[in-house]
């Protein structure tokens, strides 16, 4: 099991960075490996993951949603990770985002990328495309 944790600051305020992150749907767009994901209700989301050529598909329930401060989500089914995007108000146009993982890697691929620190960078960058993403969002659109 490895817990990962990394934040990246951003230019954009704290309401348009919570809002883009509860947008699930739109993760896939800087989200590196994520296919695809479903809002099937307030609290359900199905995701598709590709990873080391590996498709997966698994449930998830968003546990909190406190607007402009944090999304977690627990794993269904599927492989085993949760998480916490946490958004902090710096000033009026600047935000914190820190995404905290726990995964606990299932078979040879996910566990060697783990032992490797694919994981690790993985979160990484889709922070940093993240960041891109915001800060460019009127060219997104």
């Amino acid at each position: 099991m490895s817990t990962i944790t990394k934040a990246i600051e951003v230019e954009a305020d704290v309401t348009t960075v919570y809002d883009q992150w509860a947008r699930f749907v739109d993760l896939p767009r800087f989200v590196p490996g994520l296919d695809r994901v479903e809002q099937r209700d307030d609290v359900h989301t199905r995701w598709t993951i590709s990873i080391g050529g590996l498709k997966r598909t698994f449930d998830a329930t968003i546990t909190e949603q406190r607007a402009d401060k944090r999304i977690s989500w627990e794993p269904r089914s599927g492989p085993g990770h949760s998480g916490t995007v946490t958004m902090h108000r710096i000033n009026a146009t600047r935000t914190r985002v820190t995404v905290d993982m726990t995964i606990a890697p299932a078979g040879f691929v996910e566990n060697v990328a783990d032992k490797l620190g694919f994981l690790d960078r993985h979160v990484q960058i889709a922070l940093e495309r993240f960041k891109s993403f915001i800060e460019n969002r009127d060219s997104n659109a």
